[in-house]
């Protein structure tokens, strides 16, 4: 597992590139399980002081690139006292993030979830989760800025609607090589990411698994076993009838 003794906060990014899809976060969870209990590092459900725990980025703002967040229970709800945050304005940036406690996931179940409500239909536009370094300036937090993990869902026309599942290993970002598609309605949505210490994952919307597996067989985290070599070449006796 390539996620050992993490230092990090964690990161709420989003980059509309053509429409603003009124993205609202409702919740999120970062939790490590043992085999008789849970222990949950960082949880948000954006109640009243939920500014105070939350660093706005000045990510694009000297290209007035830079998106504002709403704070609202969204056009439609169950309960309007129920509120996340949300990204307001066209064609910007949003990038925001919360610290917490260094931690380590050697030896448990890692689990990486949040909701997400995309409020009209979206042209273009991803709206991830981060798990970012401990050692970054929160202020400067942007779509350059070096992550452990990457998750949730990319939309952008008709070819691209998928789940991204990103890990950094040794320095390098590693996409999942599997296709996860995501929801593309105006619904809530429950988004979670499980890595397990025996190398497995498991990837569920609304807590339905979407797709699981290996994390050595589909990610390239490892070399190859075996490299072909262009400047090899058959002896000049060698039979291929043998």
């Amino acid at each position: 597992l390539p996620l050992h003794s993490l230092s990090a906060p964690s990161a709420l990014t989003m980059r509309i590139r053509r429409r603003n899809p009124n993205a609202l976060f409702l919740f999120v969870v970062l939790s490590l399980f043992t085999i008789a209990s849970a222990k949950v590092f960082f949880e948000e459900r954006f109640d009243d002081g939920w500014e105070k725990r939350w660093v706005k980025s000045d990510w694009k703002k000297d290209e007035n690139m830079a998106g504002e967040w709403n704070y609202t229970s969204g056009k439609w709800n169950g309960d309007p006292n129920d509120k996340g945050i949300q990204t307001s304005e066209d064609y910007r940036f949003y990038a925001i993030s919360a610290e917490f406690p260094e931690f380590s996931n050697k030896g448990k179940t890692l689990v990486f979830q949040f909701s997400v409500k995309h409020e009209q239909k979206l042209d273009c536009g991803g709206g991830y989760m981060k798990l970012l370094s401990g050692n970054i300036d929160q202020k400067s937090f942007g779509g350059d800025t070096q992550y452990s993990i990457m998750f949730g869902p990319d939309i952008c026309g008709y070819s691209t609607k998928k789940v991204h599942a990103i890990l950094n290993y040794n320095g390098k970002n590693h996409l999942i090589k599997k296709d996860v598609p995501c929801e593309t309605d105006q619904l809530t949505h429950v988004y979670t990411f499980i890595l397990r210490p025996d190398a497995t994952y498991s990837i569920l919307i609304d807590n339905e698994e979407k797709q699981s597996g290996s994390l050595y067989k589909d990610w390239d985290l490892l070399p190859p076993k075996r490299i072909r070599d262009p400047k090899a070449k058959k002896p000049e006796d060698w039979d291929d009838k043998e």
